[in-house]
């Protein structure tokens, strides 16, 4: 069979596109999830949409594929080109240019009998023309209206449909190039610059967090089930699991770390009767279902466990909490230490205890998010205490791991 560049499953593409190049670079051998005829077809679509962005190095072990994007030249997130290859059949893209053709005066509008009939006349010249009953174009038109290409309206008995007028976005270029790069779903953003004439590109950003762009589907997907206030299925893989599993949620919020640009769905799990959070990159099958009568009250409570949420863990009951408790020296001349630490406190509060020391102290429900961030100010903490002991003892253990292995006596801590 020949290679096709049509999608029909957008799943397989994001699959795919993080084994080769979110993931690292799986070879030929190496990938055994799909036939190697798959793997081909694969990358050689992937290729064609990325090969501008892919380098490659020979190494003593073969080719190793990278992707390579350069933030201060390239303007626009390349994983849209994904977004932007359909499928479609030779009837779907016929009708589809015919339909607008007809209707591309905006004050023009028809029946569907009328449109069978010019469609008909439109291809008559043609020696073996296509042929499109009323059906056909009847749920091509609802589609249409659906997504707000064509209007319909009724007269009288009948039902008549125009094209949408065209909205001007000239006014909106610095809105829609912003939103594209920095904002959730910003592949919309991306299509409404494709509707933009050509203009001066007006931001770059230093940290851009580009692969996350697979995950539009979904992510556009739970925010409609959290505008309806409904319940979802889903599918999804835990980092240790070979499988997915089926889950029955509530989402109520998504948070988006401007860390490392990872998406994570705070979610009410009905069988375990609290709150998680869900990699949304582990996610997939987005599936609605039932109105949720509790989401009101669920929001709220989520709302009362947030001052105590550090990165995304939760805890079944919200009134226990774990205190963290730190002091740090900060020189006079080193007031940038201390900007840092307030930019980046989160739900914790900052004491000042001398001209030279200051407190940092927060009451989270899971003191091992933290303990990445504390190392950060490790040469500059004077005193620490954990309500947990238990991750304390493991800190100060490490920490006494460290100075053996650098052969320097740490003392008691």
């Amino acid at each position: 069979m020949a290679y096709t560049e049509l999608v029909k499953n957008f799943e397989k593409v994001r699959a795919y596109m993080r084994e080769f190049y979110v993931y690292g670079f799986k070879s030929r051998n190496d990938y055994d999830a799909k036939s190697a005829r798959s793997y081909d077809d694969e990358r050689r679509r992937i290729e064609g949409w990325l090969g501008d962005y892919i380098g490659f190095r020979q190494t003593p072990e073969g080719k190793n594929v990278f992707l390579s994007v350069d933030t201060r030249i390239t303007q626009h997130n390349p994983f849209y080109r994904a977004w932007k290859t359909k499928s479609f059949t030779d009837g779907d893209i016929t009708l589809h240019f015919i339909l607008l053709d007809i209707l591309h005066d905006p004050e023009v509008a028809m029946t569907v009998s009328q449109l069978a009939e010019a469609i008909d006349g439109y291809l008559s010249v043609f020696d073996a023309p296509m042929t499109f009953d009323e059906s056909t174009i009847r749920k091509k038109l609802k589609e249409y209206v659906d997504e707000g290409i064509i209007q319909a309206e009724k007269d009288g008995r009948k039902v008549c449909y125009r094209r949408a007028p065209d909205t001007d976005l000239s006014s909106l270029s610095d809105v829609s190039d912003f939103f594209s790069e920095a904002a959730p779903c910003g592949v919309i953003g991306s299509y409404l610059q494709d509707r933009s004439d050509d203009h001066p590109n007006f931001f770059t950003f230093k940290h851009h967090y580009l692969t996350q762009t697979m995950d539009s589907d979904v992510m556009a997907a739970l925010f409609d089930a959290m505008q309806q206030k409904h319940y979802i299925s889903a599918d999804y893989t835990g980092r240790r699991a070979n499988h997915p599993r089926t889950l029955r949620l509530v989402p109520l919020r998504i948070y988006i770390s401007a860390q490392n640009g990872r998406q994570n769905l705070i979610a009410y799990h009905e069988q375990g009767g609290q709150l998680r959070s869900y990699r949304l990159d582990h996610m997939s099958n987005i599936k609605l279902l039932e109105p949720c009568g509790q989401f009101d009250t669920l929001r709220q409570y989520l709302q009362r466990a947030e001052p105590h949420i550090w990165g995304v863990n939760c805890k079944r009951n919200i009134l226990h909490t774990e205190h963290v408790e730190f002091d740090i020296r900060i020189a006079e001349d080193e007031q940038y230490i201390l900007q840092r630490l307030e930019r980046e406190k989160r739900c914790g509060q900052i004491t000042k205890l001398d001209e030279q020391h200051y407190r940092f102290s927060a009451d989270v429900f899971d003191t091992a998010e933290m303990i990445p961030w504390i190392r950060s100010y490790l040469c500059r903490i004077t005193r620490l205490n954990f309500s947990n002991r238990t991750l304390e003892n493991q800190f100060k253990a490490d920490l006494q791991e460290m100075y053996r292995l650098y052969g320097i006596d740490g003392g008691d801590l």
